[in-house]
């Protein structure tokens, strides 16, 4: 019998970061430089072999749209076709709260439980990594994407 296992997701820049996770305990660690378009199927197809998958879980921006967006419909299409319950959280659960890139100078920046974009005239690099083991409370059974940020530009 397979093991069972729940899966986190980082696919909100380059490299995607696929974290697999028994007991909560991270157990194996996927890192990608490919889009989150052509990776994730098939990941997926070789972790669906592997394992039995409880959970699904992923970081729901802010970061790029479009990655968020493939993210979201692979996710909630598994789960609704898998019947895997799907969970998220912000990026910055995944970085230290440290600013996430947006566009030019612009980062995304959380204060409290809000985001909202700054100026930061020294580029910053937002290091995303896995948790070494997993808190179910951590994560919220909303998972739209963070469309509600306010407009860049």
């Amino acid at each position: 019998m397979p093991k069972s296992v729940d899966v986190v997701l980082i696919t909100l820049s380059s490299p995607i970061q696929i974290g697999i996770y028994e007991d909560k305990k991270l157990i194996e660690t996927i890192v990608s430089e490919q889009r989150s378009s052509d990776i994730l199927p098939k990941v997926f197809e070789e972790l669906f072999k592997k394992y039995t998958i409880k959970k699904l879980f992923y970081a729901n921006g802010p970061g790029s749209f479009m990655a968020i967006k493939i993210a979201y419909i692979f996710l909630q299409s598994l789960s609704i076709v898998k019947k895997i319950p799907l969970f998220a959280t912000d990026a910055f659960y995944f970085n230290e709260n440290q600013p996430i890139k947006a566009i030019g100078k612009l980062y995304f920046v959380k204060i409290s439980s809000e985001i909202k974009t700054e100026k930061i005239s020294e580029p910053l690099e937002a290091n995303f990594t896995l948790p070494k083991a997993l808190v179910y409370e951590d994560f919220s059974k909303t998972t739209t994407p963070l469309y509600g940020i306010g407009a860049v530009g």
